[in-house]
C-alpha cells in the first residue's frame, strides 16, 4: 500500500526529530513562563499573555516571516550567529524553532491549567512550614501540575508534527534536509502522479498523531494515579 522513497522515510524521521527537539527545548521555558503567569503579578502581564498567544491566532506563514526577519542573515541576530559559524535558516534547526514558536502557547496554556487547579492552601502550608518559593515549586507545584505538563507536551509534539506554514518559510522544503511530512505531502499533492504517496503520508501522519494522543491519555491516567 505504501510506496515510499528514501526521502519519504527521511521526512518521517525528521518530523519526529523536529517535534521531539521542539518539545524538549520548550518544556523548561514553558514551565517557567506558566509559573510566572500563574503565581506572579507584574506590570504588563496581560500584554505578555497576549503576545504568547499570538502564534495561535496569526497565520503560520506570518509567524514564519517574522522569524525570518529575526534570525535571517540580514538581521542583527542572524548576522551575529553567522559570524560564530551558526547557520539556522534553511536547516532542520530552523524547523525546530518554527515548531517551538507555533506550539509554545499550547504548552504554556496546558501547564497553566494544571497549576491553576492546585489548591492554594497546599502552597500556603508549605510556605508556613518554611519552604522557599523554589522549594514549593519543586515539591508542590511541579508534581501537582504533572497532568498539565504531560498534556501540554503531548499537544505541542502533535502540533509540531503538523507544522507547515512557518517551517516552509524559515527552513524551506529541501528533501532529506528540511522536508518534513507536511512539506512532503505538499510536494506530492502538487505532482500529477503523487496522489498515492501523498495519501500514504497522510495515513502515516494520522497514525502517528493517534499514537501520540493514545500515549497522552495513558500518561495522563498514570499521572493522576501518582498524584
Amino acid at each position: 500500500m505504501f510506496h515510499f522513497l528514501s526521502s519519504d522515510y527521511e521526512a518521517i524521521l525528521l518530523s519526529l526529530q523536529v517535534a521531539f527537539c521542539a518539545t524538549a527545548l520548550s518544556l523548561p521555558c514553558g514551565f517557567a513562563v506558566a509559573y510566572l503567569l500563574t503565581y506572579r503579578s507584574f506590570r504588563g502581564k496581560i500584554f505578555l499573555d497576549m503576545f504568547l498567544n499570538l502564534p495561535l491566532t496569526l497565520p503560520p506563514v506570518v509567524v514564519g516571516y517574522f522569524l525570518l526577519l529575526l534570525i535571517g542573515k540580514n538581521s542583527w541576530l542572524g548576522h551575529f550567529l553567522y559570524t560564530w559559524g551558526i547557520e539556522l535558516i534553511f536547516t532542520w534547526k530552523a524547523a525546530v524553532i518554527a515548531s517551538a514558536v507555533v506550539g509554545f502557547p499550547l504548552l504554556v496554556r496546558s501547564i497553566r491549567l494544571g497549576m491553576e487547579a492546585i489548591d492554594e492552601k497546599m502552597i500556603q502550608t508549605s510556605r508556613t512550614l518554611g519552604a522557599k518559593w523554589y522549594d514549593a515549586m519543586v515539591t508542590v507545584i511541579l508534581p501537582l501540575s504533572l497532568k498539565g505538563i504531560v498534556a501540554g507536551s503531548s499537544l505541542m509534539f502533535a502540533r509540531s508534527l503538523g507544522e507547515f506554514g512557518a517551517t516552509i518559510i524559515v527552513a524551506g522544503n529541501i528533501p532529506g534536509v528540511t522536508q518534513t511530512i507536511p512539506l512532503a505531502i505538499f510536494d506530492y499533492a502538487s505532482s500529477p502522479r503523487g496522489e498515492a504517496t501523498a495519501l500514504s503520508l497522510c495515513i502515516v501522519s494520522v497514525v502517528l498523531t493517534l499514537g501520540i494522543l493514545f500515549f497522552h491519555e495513558l500518561l495522563i491516567r498514570q499521572a493522576g494515579k501518582k498524584v
